[in-house]
């Protein structure tokens, strides 16, 4: 039982009891943490605002011996104010935080993943293209392992030109093996260009065709990993 400090991203959260809130949490140096807030749901509470999702604050738990911490102080480090006043952007970052929360581990430091976010946060925060949410979606597949494959036909192992991409089976297709969703040339090279490194590249383009494929392809392999829908991207095809 001790008090512990951290970043974190507020991920989820629901009602307990009366004033209570249960808050999922991403951390940077303790991986996902489930705690209680007590008190936030009451009108006086001096933190409950700074627990919302999608707030980056810095926080102090006290370690129980349950399964909950405790959240005894919060701080807010940015409430991404740009992304919360767009109900578009917000969906997109609500799916972030929802792909985040299936795949974090329960226990143990997970950096990569939490500076991931809070960039992609801050990014989506300032800029208003979807291709921010295929980048995050791409990037953390290759942090999981689990990038599709973009230079060779997963079939039949031949090269270029391809015609198709299967998500569920793990990237492009030939013409000899083609089946699943047809993926065009200069979508095929933002999706090299994202995974490769130039994520910046990409996001300097305007709305196309191609990003939309893009986006359609991120999302669709995304979920295919997760082997879910992700309840965000349902209420974003409804927009």
């Amino acid at each position: 039982m001790a008090l512990y400090r951290d970043d974190a991203v507020v991920l989820r959260t629901w009602k307990l009891g009366e004033a209570d809130r249960i808050v999922n949490l991403h951390t940077l140096g303790h991986g996902k943490v489930r705690a209680v807030a007590k008190g936030v749901r009451r009108t006086r509470s001096k933190f409950g605002a700074r627990l919302e999702p999608a707030c980056h604050v810095a926080v102090q738990l006290y370690r129980g011996r349950g399964d909950l911490d405790t959240v005894t102080q919060v701080e807010t480090i940015n409430r991404f104010t740009g992304l919360r006043a767009d109900p578009t952007r917000f969906a997109q970052a609500s799916a972030m935080l929802e792909a985040v929360d299936v795949l974090a581990p329960e226990a143990g430091g997970d950096p990569d993943r939490h500076v991931m976010l809070v960039r992609a946060l801050a990014t989506l925060d300032r800029l208003d293209t979807h291709l921010v949410l295929a980048g995050f979606f791409l990037k953390l597949l290759a942090l999981e392992g689990v990038q599709p494959e973009l230079e060779s036909c997963v079939a039949c192992g031949g090269g270029e030109p391809f015609e198709a991409i299967d998500v569920a089976g793990g990237g492009v297709l030939c013409h000899s093996c083609r089946h699943g969703r047809p993926i065009s040339a200069d979508a095929l090279e933002m999706l090299r260009q994202i995974l490769g490194g130039r994520l910046s590249e990409v996001l300097r383009r305007s709305a196309d065709d191609a990003a939309e494929e893009v986006t359609s392809v991120a999302t669709a392999a995304i979920e295919a990993h997760l082997e879910r829908r992700l309840r965000s991207v349902t209420v974003l095809d409804r927009a």
